[in-house]
């Protein structure tokens, strides 16, 4: 295979990808009030050459808001802003999935409407803090255990949301169970003690996140609906453990039965490259790859036909035009300034111009 391979497009389910970059989901903290806005419009847009855009995690639901400025997609309101945001993306040829993220024991009060609360599998609180904008950082509550009715109304709510993305112009959906948030927290042993059905096995506690696919696939159709996953990560507050592979041995293979359009895997760093192999050789539908990926490491992902995309995350922060860059072997910017990256305004968000720009900006100057 070509090393330009990168670069060509890619046919996902019945959607045409332009490359086979994928800009990866990242926090941003902009959406004001939850609503996704014109800056969140504007800041999507301008990255509209990446093959697909995953959107940042967004909440199906008032219980699933746990950072500050989280968007949502649970309201009509939201569903009319997210419409000009797909609608931007669309007009420059792009093509953009929304990542339906429930923070689940990774919340706070602070963060959350009135009559809403902190749910999880188990009452163990997540040992970190997070910001609010009212009283600064705070350590987390110990989270509500979810009930019968608890698990059932979450499910149903993932399903609404899946239906509000579709109508509000997404290509698709993917299913947040990694880093740490309310799905890979029945995942995990550590976050889910209980001694139900959702509880004690690798089958039972797979149960919730398949039970989900499985409603959002019917709903919105298994061509449109993804999983992300994080194997071996300990992001907030997830504990190793020793079935691992076996666990994501058995999700792969169940979710591969479902028929989804991709499955998204992000190494925090400590992933063995055992598990990818694993994970491949059960889910054999288009596979996503992220985690500290250049242009070479793409290029042997692609070219060995064990990755079909890859996703970057932090280098489409400083970098909108970031496939451009790569196709043509212009600079990348690295001066990133972290200080900003879950600030509120355009500053470190719209404000990283294309590389062309740059150019033009000097010639003026």
């Amino acid at each position: 295979m070509s090393a330009k391979l990168p670069f060509t497009p890619y046919q996902l389910g019945d959607i045409t990808l332009t490359n086979r970059f994928v800009m990866a989901p990242m926090t941003r903290s902009r959406a004001i009030n939850n609503l996704p806005n014109t800056l969140i419009q504007e800041y999507y847009s301008q990255r509209s050459t990446a093959g697909l855009i995953i959107t940042e995690g967004t909440a199906p639901s008032p219980d699933g808001l746990g950072y500050a400025r989280m968007p949502g997609i649970y309201s009509n309101e939201q569903i009319a802003e997210w419409r000009q945001v797909t609608d931007a993306v669309h007009r420059r040829g792009g093509k953009i999935f929304v990542q339906l993220m429930h923070t689940g024991r990774v919340s706070h009060p602070l963060n959350m409407p009135a009559g809403t609360q902190v749910l999880a599998p188990s009452a163990v609180a997540c040992n970190t803090e997070v910001w609010t904008d009212s009283d600064g950082s705070q350590p987390l509550p110990v989270p509500h255990e979810m009930t019968p009715g608890d698990i059932t109304a979450t499910q149903v709510e993932f399903v609404q949301a899946a239906r509000n993305a579709i109508a509000a112009g997404f290509d698709g959906v993917e299913l947040h169970a990694a880093n740490g948030y309310l799905l890979e927290q029945f995942l995990a042993p550590s976050s889910n003690q209980r001694t139900d059905d959702y509880g004690g096995s690798i089958t039972n506690r797979a149960r919730f996140v398949l039970e989900i696919a499985r409603a959002v696939s019917k709903a919105i159709g298994a061509r449109k609906t993804a999983v992300r996953l994080s194997p071996y990560g300990t992001f907030n507050d997830i504990a190793p453990y020793a079935e691992t592979e076996e666990a994501y041995s058995y999700l792969a293979e169940e979710l591969q039965k479902l028929d989804l359009i991709y499955l998204h895997l992000a190494d925090q760093g400590n992933a063995p490259e055992s598990i990818r192999r694993i994970i491949r050789q059960k889910f054999r539908n288009t596979l996503i790859l992220a985690g500290g990926y250049d242009l070479e490491r793409t290029e042997e992902a692609l070219n060995s036909g064990f990755a079909n995309l890859v996703a970057f995350g932090r280098p489409y922060i400083g970098n909108p035009d970031l496939t451009e860059r790569y196709r043509n072997n212009w600079p990348l910017e690295k001066n990133i300034d972290t200080t900003t990256f879950y600030s509120a305004g355009a500053k470190g968000y719209t404000d990283y111009p294309a590389y062309q720009l740059e150019e033009v900006a000097q010639l003026v100057s």
